[in-house]
């Protein structure tokens, strides 16, 4: 969800909508990011240690954690979705995860909330690399879809009445298949929950 549109619903100028493939059409849930979730409260009791909350938009969790006291950067590619944590209070910095990420190898929990396993379209290659940016012992903290249907790839752009994104790549991955991508990426599962009906992994070192 790269690009003007993205930003442009993320400092509410317009009603932006993710278009499927087939032609399907939904709102882009900028809402959901703007404000806590129910299901956030696990998600962020499980953080210890530096933390990383990667795709971190407009900031949530990475200024919920902050205020908690937990030493924690949020990365996003859009610099709008920066410059909202930051104006919340909560560090971040413009960063591909795929690029250079400050503490490489020394996170004790990394974050991908919101579907943000679905990054680049290639779950195991994120995965891979989140584990590299980990620290020994580290943890990655996962949001998956509910079981079934299965592991999935597809094409998704956004659009604003005449104005139309670039296709871009978005990885799907349900709770019942994390078992096995964990096993493909060295990593392992250590716990999988649901609360509010979101579904989350615990992914270990």
């Amino acid at each position: 969800m790269i690009g003007e549109l993205y930003e442009e619903a993320l400092r509410g100028g317009a009603r932006v909508e993710i278009e499927h493939a087939d032609g399907r059409r939904r709102p882009l849930p900028v809402w959901e990011w703007l404000a806590p979730r129910p299901g956030d409260a696990g998600l962020l009791r499980r953080c210890a240690g530096a933390t990383l909350d990667v795709g971190s938009g407009p900031g949530r969790l990475t200024v919920a954690l902050a205020r908690r006291g937990v030493p924690v950067l949020g990365i996003d590619v859009a610099p709008a979705a920066v410059a909202l944590t930051v104006a919340a209070g909560g560090p971040a910095l413009c960063r591909d995860v795929f690029g250079r990420v400050p503490g490489a190898g020394r996170w004790e929990t990394v974050l991908l909330a919101d579907g943000n396993v679905g990054i680049g379209g290639d779950a195991e290659a994120l995965l891979r690399r989140v584990a590299a940016l980990l620290a020994p012992g580290g943890r990655m903290l996962v949001e998956v879809d509910p079981p079934g249907g299965g592991a999935r790839v597809e094409p998704l752009r956004l659009r604003s009445g005449r104005s139309v994104g670039e296709w871009f790549a978005w990885a799907h991955v349900p709770a019942d298949a994390v078992a096995g991508l964990a096993a493909a990426c060295g990593v392992r599962v250590a716990e999988v929950w649901e609360e509010s009906g979101r579904w989350f992994a615990t992914l270990t070192r």
